[in-house]
């Protein structure tokens, strides 16, 4: 059972009692494979929010009005049933719209199985086995359930999926008519079936980067510059005054403001209609180092080296914070980084495999056999592409195997590459050596096909860096450079105010290092939710990508934010 499984079984315990659940909570619960049911997410809801009535109680023993103590239990209370309650509906959106990333691919490998042979149902069941995740699992029962009718259960699957993603209904009726079309349009009919769903996806993708343009701005602009840019002005709101509460100023910065956040940028996700995310690593992958969290404790040394070159140098007020924040972020990039570099290698391998498709297609097409076609490509493609080909042939020569097992098999060459594109290509290839010189067609195609896909994924990402990459660098350099420059300002102006105004005690202004300090919590948090978010909007929903640019960006973070504010200090405000 999953930590969060765990927790949600825990809060429900705290609500024993009958409880009422909707059609679209079990729907989403069930779509999530979670390990509980609905009225359990139900009941969990209201215990989460008896506990988070009480977290803001102890607010009421500092100075702190209690009418906005309990605002603040109530906000907290309704907020963490709301939290509860919607998690599983963002969990089965997020897992929806990375499932329809692998639209193209799985209407590619019909499209493809039936250039070899027109069969619609073998081309469904194809489709089905060699992919791996909710969509192809979902047209492997709707293939189940349709046997013995004519569409092999294409069209229902589509009907299902069509609310999502509108351009599979008509892929899937272009691929269904090619069935029963002559010979001389079938080819025309299956070529336009994988240009409806190309185009489909690119043009939700282009409407959904348009779509989110002025809201990543807004974001940015009152999310995070104008919030770090008025920190300047709390020491001088004494002189209007107005009497500022340093725990108001925590629950703003650190509390309201990255509530905010979040609540925005899941918005954002939710819209996001399909996602391309990179391949899943395997934690016991063999190039994985053994006990591979016990890297996190570079993290240790990191974090206690930080805090003593800043209490040795200063401003010493920074000097927890700045540790915390830089040890967890060097722990969380000693333990993504071999992760990282193992997917850097599936890329590798994906890189030229259109290349290779192309070489060993038009070989085959030729009338050579499909394993000297592999050895062909294995000499004549590049790169990490190229040793797995040649790796493959190696296998065959050796263990005389079929080509499935010389990719796929326990010595094959494909078997630590977690690459759904390649292991598609293997089976396709098998299925060649089978056929012989009639798939020649397919495997070219397939190339044509993978070469499509992989500009519909560039134009995408290329347009949503565009938007996105201002989020990721102001979390990791430009907000910390403000937000340093603005605390030593702030301080500043505090010792300013201090002189000019008559009477005015240390005690009536906000302490520049409690100022300082929630600040450095602030950018903490921006760290865990603006670089999240960024990469989520371009790659979708992937931990590993996460866990490593989060890691950088603490780092960077919080170094610049240290520095600067020693700077100001020494430049500005103690400059003897």
């Amino acid at each position: 059972m999953t930590v969060y499984a765990t927790l949600v079984t825990g809060l429900a315990g705290l609500y024993p009692y009958e409880v009422d659940t909707s059609d679209d909570l079990v729907d989403s619960v069930r779509f999530i494979d979670a390990p509980y049911d609905a009225e359990t997410v139900v009941r969990a809801g209201y215990g989460a929010g008896v506990l988070g009535a009480l977290v803001p109680l102890p607010l009421a023993l500092f100075d702190v009005p209690i009418l906005f103590v309990g605002a603040l239990a109530l906000t907290a209370s309704l907020a963490s049933i709301h939290g509860v309650h919607s998690w599983p509906h963002l969990a089965a959106a997020f897992r929806r719209t990375e499932a329809l990333g692998d639209t193209p691919n799985l209407i590619g490998r019909a499209v493809l199985r039936m250039q070899i042979h027109p069969s619609l149902e073998n081309a469904v069941r194809f489709a089905a086995r060699t992919g791996d995740g909710p969509l192809s699992r979902s047209l492997e029962s709707h293939a189940t359930r349709s046997k013995g009718t004519p569409h092999a259960g294409l069209l229902s699957f589509a009907e299902e999926w069509s609310t999502h993603f509108p351009a599979l209904r008509r892929s899937s009726t272009l691929l269904v008519t090619a069935q029963d079309a002559p010979e001389g349009e079938r080819g025309r009919t299956l070529d336009r079936s994988l240009s409806a769903i190309l185009d489909g996806t690119r043009s939700q993708m282009a409407a959904f980067t348009t779509s989110i343009r002025a809201p990543t701005t807004i974001l940015f602009a009152f999310g995070i510059l104008l919030p770090l840019a008025l920190v300047a002005l709390v020491p001088a709101a004494p002189m209007a005054g107005i009497s500022l509460n340093i725990w108001l100023v925590v629950i703003v910065y650190d509390v309201v403001l990255p509530t905010a956040l979040v609540g925005a940028s899941l918005w954002l996700l939710v819209r996001r209609p399909v996602a391309f995310p990179p391949p899943k690593i395997d934690r016991n992958h063999p190039e994985l180092p053994d006990r591979l969290w016990l890297r996190a404790g570079w993290g240790l040394l990191a974090g206690a080296f930080t805090y003593a070159v800043v209490e040795a140098v200063g401003p010493t007020y920074l000097s927890g914070v700045a540790a915390c924040g830089i040890g967890v972020g060097t722990a969380m990039l000693a333990v993504f980084s071999p992760i990282l570099a193992v997917r850097r290698f599936v890329r590798d391998v994906e890189e030229h495999l259109t290349d290779a498709l192309y070489i060993v297609g038009r070989q085959v097409a030729e009338g050579e056999s499909v394993e000297s076609a592999i050895d062909l490509a294995a000499d004549r493609v590049p790169a990490a592409t190229g040793e797995v080909f040649g790796r493959a042939a190696g296998v065959q020569r050796r263990l005389h195997t079929s080509i499935e097992e010389a990719f796929l098999g326990t010595y094959g060459a494909l078997r630590d590459v977690p690459s759904q594109r390649a292991h598609s290509m293997a089976t396709l290839l098998a299925i060649a050596g089978d056929e012989g010189k009639p798939a020649g067609r397919a495997i070219v195609s397939m190339a044509d096909h993978l070469e499509e896909l992989e500009e519909v994924e560039a134009e995408t990402n290329r347009a949503l860096l565009q938007v996105t990459s201002t989020l990721d660098n102001t979390a990791a350099y430009f907000g910390p450079l403000v937000g340093g420059a603005t605390v030593g300002m702030a301080d500043m102006l505090t010792a300013e105010n201090l002189d000019a105004v008559d009477g005015m005690s240390e005690a009536a202004t906000l302490a520049t290092a409690e100022l300082g300090v929630v600040v450095a919590v602030y950018l903490i948090v921006l760290a865990f939710i603006v670089t999240p978010l960024s990469y989520a909007l371009r790659y979708g929903m992937d931990r590993t990508l996460f866990g490593y640019h989060v890691g950088r960006t603490l780092v960077s973070s919080m170094a610049i934010y240290v520095l600067t504010v020693a700077l100001i200090d020494v430049v500005l405000v103690n400059p003897s």
